[in-house]
């Protein structure tokens, strides 16, 4: 069993997002915690309000609802709902939310059985409930035990983790004409919206077209633009607009344009420590590759689970790449990685030899000097020349091979990202009077 924790902002987008899926017909509420109602006599409003009257008992928690979806192995099909209850009042107790009221949820959507449980942080009184390492603490106790109690497979922490938790989106590319159009999109959004870490609406859509739906904003002087609205829509298989566009208010998980910005800003912190994982994936590419196309790159570190999403033109001219790592659900445009990741730069890299005939007068580039651009080369997730490589490449206007081996070998932050060989050592300051001979 995997357990995945999340925290949120509204109880209702969350109640709003299970009971759509519930509508659907793909997901049913088998039971509840801490409710004065038998959960087959409940109406949206008795669930809905439950929660909003506890949670109002402390307006300084800002992030006030929790949702956990635990995750059995694909084995395990056909548990009793009545089983599944057990385990989630036995997680429930263990992690510390007994005394919560909290709703439980049974998907039947995605490849493998599992159940989604909404509750809340704020307790009866009033208090705050500490979140902080809930997963690794409590919660991963608490899935150990289960599965002993219960004789559950056990889950393999991080393989488990990967295959159940931040693996590509469960979902199929839409299809117009195949399924109605709005349930189709909504498939997707609730995959996509919730789990991808993007911090702009470009981001969202390069992991959107996948899937062959795209967030649309009009032209800059349609109405609906300038009231700063959004629709989403279905894609062809030439990536061109078909059917009804669908506007965001009409979808039950409400993914408005103030939506998505405000996980813009949330998602930002979230992506940031996996931004190395997809620079070291496309530098040991490089590396390996002497010589290769752009598409070919993109093959190999897909094999990674990083899709790059390349932009282009009607005349085929590439202007932009996003990189989206599906393993760790984080998205980022080239120049959020650093300039050396941008669509300039990883097609200059692509093909050192042919920029430099290309762009340069650099007559010969002695063979030695190849091989110790080779060998000090091999610094994981950078790309480093020694200084008598730089000064070997020459000619009589080599501008553009400096700059572009500059931007090769200068460090993103600060001077410590360059290895030790490369920093130059700082000369002394001679006092005034004082001359060479003392």
């Amino acid at each position: 069993m995997v357990a995945i924790i999340k925290t949120g902002h509204s109880i209702n987008r969350i109640l709003n997002y299970n009971e759509n899926k519930v509508q659907q017909g793909v997901a049913e509420c088998i039971g509840a915690g801490n409710y004065p109602v038998d959960i087959e006599k409940m109406v949206f409003t008795i669930k809905l309000n439950r929660f909003v009257k506890q949670a109002d008992l402390n307006e300084n928690v800002k992030r006030n609802s929790v949702h956990i979806s635990l995750n059995f192995d694909g084995t395990e099909k056909g548990i009793p709902k009545e089983k599944l209850m057990e385990i989630a009042d036995t997680y429930m107790a263990k992690i510390g939310f007994r005394e919560q009221p909290y709703l439980v949820y049974q998907h039947h959507d995605a490849g493998h059985p599992h159940i989604h449980i909404i509750s809340l942080k704020v307790r009866e009184d009033g208090s705050r409930i500490d979140m902080q390492n809930i997963g690794r603490n409590q919660s991963e106790k608490a899935r150990k035990e289960i599965e002993t109690a219960y004789g559950l497979v056990p889950a393999e922490k991080h393989k488990r983790e990967k295959e159940l938790g931040i693996k590509p989106v469960d979902t199929n590319k839409v299809e117009y004409g195949c399924t109605e159009s709005k349930r189709a999109i909504t498939n997707v959004l609730d995959k996509v919206i919730q789990n991808y870490k993007y911090t702009s609406l470009p981001e969202l859509n390069a992991v959107l077209k996948q899937y062959n739906v795209a967030a649309d904003r009009g032209s800059e002087n349609s109405r609906i633009f300038q009231n700063k609205g959004l629709v989403y829509r279905i894609l062809d298989q030439g990536g061109n607009k078909v059917g009804v566009p669908i506007k965001a208010s009409d979808f039950y998980s409400k993914p408005t344009l103030k939506f998505l910005e405000d996980r813009f800003i949330e998602n930002e912190k979230g992506r940031a420590p996996h931004k190395s994982r997809i620079k070291n994936t496309v530098d040991i590419a490089l590396l390996k590759n002497k010589k290769i196309s752009i598409q070919e790159l993109a093959k190999i570190v897909e094999a990674s689970g990083i899709k790059m999403v390349i932009r282009q033109n009607k005349e085929g001219l590439i202007y932009g790449i996003t990189y989206v790592d599906h393993q760790t659900q984080s998205v980022f445009n080239g120049s959020a990685l650093g300039k050396l990741y941008s669509a300039k730069a990883i097609q200059e890299r692509c093909n050192l030899n042919e920029f430099v005939n290309q762009n340069t007068t650099v007559s010969t580039v002695k063979k030695s000097d190849e091989n110790s651009l080779k060998s000090d080369s091999k610094e994981v997730g950078h790309i480093s020349v020694d200084q008598d490589s730089k000064k070997s490449i020459t000619g009589d206007d080599g501008n553009v091979m400096s700059k572009f081996v500059n931007a090769l070998t200068q460090s993103e932050h600060d001077s410590s990202y360059l290895p030790n060989q490369l920093k130059g050592k700082k000369k002394k300051k001679k006092r005034k009077g004082q001359s060479d001979n003392q």
